[in-house]
């Protein structure tokens, strides 16, 4: 049996206290379950965005999407963990990736690492949270690679697929979306890595476009010119690329649950709007 949907929120621009009320009020009114934020330099600090977050809602979920581990201290982070998990009334769930960013590593004057080294760190992070018992709360683990799957496999009670990858080359953090076809091949390597699992995580994709609209062509003019070897429908194959009408959307994300088993979707605020119709036609 399919699990139930879940949505949430990743919530990217700084605001005033009442702004910040104002929009996380105005996400679970719109029927969002979560409430997210991330972890870049020049967006909103993610634990003190989540406790005041749950101070201004009754029922959404909280949670980082993802923390770069990479800025870090594992010992300081389960502090972190603990006592906003205290604050908000026990309705932290903790996203954590190894970061990939390096531009933001530089400015901050930290270690960016190879692959290996952000992931090895990841691991020693989960290990340090795993063993605070204060800090034990809902655990998602966001990446693509083998290594990351297993991460992912043997300790994240949510795998999260980003569904996109660095552009080669690039410091700034720019990602392409990956194709169908590639997502199939990631998610049924994750599922090799987790059949020793007792019960199976839940699975998120985070969602790159979303817009309600009869002409696909325009919403997608910008990828397409940033991607033209992609026609028109091959952009509306991309698995994070959800553009249509509200019953061809809603019904995009029935076809992601059934194809790869992700119950759980993440859209990006500028999006939080337009995907609410959708929302509410799945939970109708």
């Amino acid at each position: 049996m399919s699990r139930p949907f879940r949505f949430g929120v990743n919530l990217l621009t700084p605001a005033s206290a009442g702004q910040w009320r104002t929009k996380c009020r105005r996400a679970e009114e719109l029927g969002y379950d979560v409430l997210l934020v991330p972890d870049h330099l020049g967006m909103p600090a993610p634990f003190p965005a989540l406790v005041a977050a749950a101070d201004a809602t009754e029922r959404a979920r909280l949670g980082t999407f993802v923390l770069n581990a990479g800025f870090w201290n594992p010992v300081l982070l389960a502090r972190e963990v603990a006592t906003t998990a205290a604050l908000t009334g026990g309705r932290l769930e903790l996203g954590l990736g190894t970061g990939y960013v390096q531009a933001e590593h530089d400015r901050a004057g930290l270690p960016f690492g190879s692959p290996r080294e952000r992931v090895d760190h990841l691991r020693r992070t989960v290990e340090e949270l795993l063993k605070s018992d204060e800090a034990r709360v809902p655990l998602l683990i966001g990446g693509n690679g083998d290594r990351m799957l297993r991460l992912t496999a043997e300790h994240a009670d949510i795998a999260a697929f980003a569904g996109a990858r660095l552009v080669p080359g690039n410091t700034e953090g720019r990602l392409e979306p990956v194709t169908a076809a590639e997502l199939d091949e990631r998610v049924a390597r994750y599922g090799e890595l987790a059949t020793d699992r007792g019960e199976p995580a839940e699975r998120n994709l985070l969602i790159q476009i979303v817009a309600i609209t009869d002409d696909p062509q325009s919403a997608l003019g910008p990828l397409l010119e940033r991607r033209p070897e992609l026609t028109l429908a091959q952009a509306l194959a991309l698995p994070t690329v959800l553009v249509g009408t509200v019953e061809e959307v809603a019904g995009r994300v029935r076809g992601l649950r059934e194809r790869y088993g992700f119950s759980y979707l993440t859209v990006l605020e500028p999006y939080m709007e337009a995907f609410a119709p959708v929302l509410a036609e799945l939970s109708a």
